[in-house]
């Protein structure tokens, strides 16, 4: 009976450095897991502590001559002030950071603004058909590209203390109100989250928050979750009374 022996030694490869393991189906709670882990270990390397997320359209292009075109400046404006106002703080890390989707239009301005008040800035951005470039404004340390839509909004969501929700289209208006239901059901504590939604003409044409207190659908603290802006001096005014609060609880 013969024998065959190789001739060098043969070393398997290791499961986690198995990429098409890696990327199989039965591999999908590992990707799943590596979402929630990966970004936790980053933001705690980088000592970010606390997070003002902007939610707006990436559709919003500044150098169009458009109704929407002013929302991208206000944003950036508005970021700029927070994360001007932000850097002083840090105790012991950095709170208040501004955080977005990290695409274009809102997002893209949110993060120059704290770019240029020469702050660090985190972008979540996700993985699509047609892919979304993070923008150049990032900070490239915290700059995360996610493939479920739901690891991203856990960290959209998870380490913010405010959300200021800019005029936007589906992707905005589920990540508004996810975390309006989240607030409402408790999920989230009222207290520790400050909701804004900025530009209350546009808020008020798009969505009838008082027919649906008259129908009975929801509570009248219910439209106590969130206030209304339309000034970027005037918003952050109120965020860094907001803001403060937390750092004093």
């Amino acid at each position: 009976m013969s024998e065959e022996r190789l001739e060098k030694p043969y070393f398997p490869e290791k499961a986690y450095e198995n990429l098409e393991f890696l990327h199989s189906e039965p591999a999908r709670v590992i990707r799943i897991l590596s979402e929630i882990l990966e970004p936790w270990y980053r933001l705690e390397k980088y000592k970010v502590h606390t997070t003002v997320l902007f939610l707006g359209s990436s559709r919003v292009n500044p150098l169009e001559k458009s109704e929407m075109a002013k929302y991208y400046w206000d944003a950036e404006e508005l970021a700029y002030l927070l994360a001007r106002w932000a850097i002083k703080l840090k105790p012991k890390g950095k709170n208040f950071v501004i955080c977005t989707g990290g695409g274009p239009g809102i997002m893209e301005a949110a993060n120059r603004g704290a770019a240029r008040a020469g702050g660090k800035s985190i972008g979540m951005n996700i993985s699509l058909p047609h892919e979304q470039i993070p923008n150049p404004y990032i900070s490239p340390e915290l700059s995360f590209i996610f493939h479920y839509f739901f690891t991203r909004k856990f960290w959209l969501i998870y380490k913010a203390r405010a959300v200021v929700a800019f005029p936007g289209g589906f992707g905005t208006l589920d990540e508004l109100f996810e975390t309006l239901t989240l607030v409402q059901t408790g999920k989230i504590n009222r207290q520790d989250l400050v909701i804004l939604l900025y530009g209350e003409e546009f808020w008020r044409k798009i969505i009838n928050f008082d027919a649906l207190l008259e129908a009975g659908l929801v509570s009248p603290e219910d439209l106590e979750l969130f206030v209304f802006c339309s000034k970027p001096l005037q918003a952050f005014r109120y965020l860094r009374r907001k803001l403060i609060g937390f750092l004093k609880s």
